[in-house]
């Protein structure tokens, strides 16, 4: 493994090269949960820029290429499921590490129960069962057992999960086509029933709106491309992992870019501005408005693309949670039994039902305050993507400090990328604070303590996590033992080459 292990450490670890790198870059995608999230923040985005939304999320994508190069290097030097608490660690220290390793486990917990109710909603809606997603105890008990059941896939085997995923994708995909295809038919046919507009060239640019367009759909892109590192938290249990998951969340990127222009370009071509400006607080049900009109009759297909867009996403999300806690409770930053691995599904059992069961527990929770307060907890997951998307673009430049002026490439992919990612991260972090202050701009448009709920979500769980992390210093200070790490120079120098050949052969070789 890429690190220093407990001397109690379980004789049984996780099962290596159970899925390959298509598998990896199957549940990059799913985590993004790319069909709910296009229709989440579709209308939003629309409202803020206009026919020049495909420019706003195109600009959206640059940060995290910027990221994921980070993760991509970082990931040959230290394969370890933890990813960036592993990595902030041996490059920062201990106190950074594990609030990046906190902040990962926490967008876990608090996203898990939204996507599941998403899923179960439009599955619904999808056979036509509409009357059930209005009853809150029906579609919340359903919301539960899918929870459940998808915890359950993840700890019987990552093979499953990577089966099960690769089914969830290719329906997700085609579904998605097949609307692409038809709206743009219709538009350039001239049967939409709405104010479309024919596609240009020029609804790429990003500044076509102005700044202010830009700064604002920048904080919602930061939603809808999150998820693509769960191809790296499963590093050790993938096939020549010095460099595969590396590349499957650098290639996750560029897919979802693509997705995400198509599908944009299509709904804003055939809807019109107009209309989804104006239904831009529906959120993820802009879809379900849209489907008929779109498909007619096979409306169900665009409704089981979100249904399945949700579902994926839902079983991939508790990953990089549950490896996270795993990786932490083996370097004795959290107890032991987050460490327990399944001796015969090779998988953290012990970690994902804990990451399941408080998933559950906020949904249920969140759900009794209200709707609003759901949908401001997920507001709240932007900045805590911001933090540790932004933190691992630093550790990649800190850890090779020492090596980026021996070449262009060293320069411009392992430093120069990652800080100007890390900069517009901790950039859109900052406005999220200001913009999450005014209780206005919140769903629920209530103030608590004087500040928007996401923001005091926010600040609330950045607090128990502070408390944790010294109460658990003060239990046992082992881990606040370590000291950032110096570089082997001979493996960086095999690192940064262009050859491809795995950093250090994937023998344990770390940071």
């Amino acid at each position: 493994m890429a690190h220093d292990r407990m001397q109690d450490e379980p004789a049984v670890g996780l099962k290596p090269n159970a899925i390959g790198f298509v598998d990896a870059l199957v549940i990059g995608l799913n985590s993004t949960s790319p069909a709910y999230s296009l229709a989440a923040v579709i209308g939003p985005i629309v409202a803020l820029a206009g026919i020049y939304a495909p420019g706003v999320m195109f600009a959206s994508f640059v940060p995290m290429l910027l990221i994921a190069s980070a993760f991509y290097y970082l990931n040959k030097v230290d394969q370890d499921c933890g990813t960036t608490f592993s990595w902030v660690t041996r490059a920062m220290g201990p106190w950074a590490g594990w609030l990046g390793g906190w902040a990962i486990t926490m967008t876990g917990v608090l996203v898990v129960g939204s996507l599941a109710d998403v899923a179960v909603s439009f599955t619904l809606l999808a056979v036509g069962l509409d009357g059930w997603v209005d009853n809150a105890f029906v579609r919340q008990l359903l919301t539960v057992l899918l929870i459940i059941v998808m915890t359950g896939l993840c700890v019987i085997g990552t093979e499953l999960s990577a089966k099960v995923q690769n089914a969830l994708i290719l329906l997700q995909v085609a579904f998605l086509l097949v609307f692409v295809v038809v709206a743009l038919y219709r538009v350039y046919a001239g049967t939409t029933g709405f104010d479309s507009i024919e596609p240009s060239l020029s609804w790429l640019h990003p500044f076509g709106a102005g700044g202010a367009a830009l700064t604002g759909g920048l904080l919602l892109g930061v939603f809808i491309y999150w998820g693509w590192e769960s191809a790296v938290n499963l590093t050790e249990e993938t096939e020549n992992s010095a460099s595969a998951p590396g590349k499957a969340g650098l290639w996750s990127t560029v897919v979802l870019l693509v997705t995400y222009l198509s599908v944009a370009i299509a709904v804003v071509a055939f809807a019109g501005t107009a209309f989804l400006a104006e239904n831009a607080g529906e959120e993820e049900f802009i879809f379900a408005q849209l489907a008929g009109d779109v498909l007619g009759g096979w409306d169900w297909i665009l409704l089981l693309a979100v249904a399945t867009s949700a579902i994926a996403s839902t079983q991939t999300t508790i990953i990089p949670a549950s490896r996270t806690a795993l990786s932490m409770a083996r370097r004795q930053a959290l107890p032991q039994h987050f460490g327990h691995i399944s001796p015969r599904f090779r998988t953290p059992d012990v970690s994902t039902w804990w990451v399941a069961a408080i998933a559950i527990a906020w949904y249920l929770v969140v759900n009794r305050i209200s709707t609003e307060a759901l949908f401001d907890s997920l507001t709240a997951l932007s900045l805590l993507i911001a933090f540790y998307y932004a933190l691992t673009g630093v550790a990649c430049a800190v850890y090779y400090r020492r090596h980026l002026t021996e070449s262009v490439h060293n320069f411009v992919l392992i430093g120069l990328g990652p800080v100007v990612g890390a900069g517009l991260l901790t950039w859109l972090l900052v406005r999220s604070v200001m913009d999450m202050s005014d209780p206005a701009n919140s769903y629920s448009g209530t103030s608590w303590f004087g500040l928007g709920p996401p923001l005091v979500i926010g600040i609330g769980i950045s607090v128990v996590g502070v408390v944790l992390m010294v109460v658990w210093r003060l239990r046992d200070a082992v881990f606040w033992q370590e000291r950032p790490s110096v570089p082997d120079p001979d493996l960086v120098h095999a690192t940064v080459t262009r050859s491809g050949e795995p950093a250090g052969s994937g023998d344990g070789k770390g940071l």
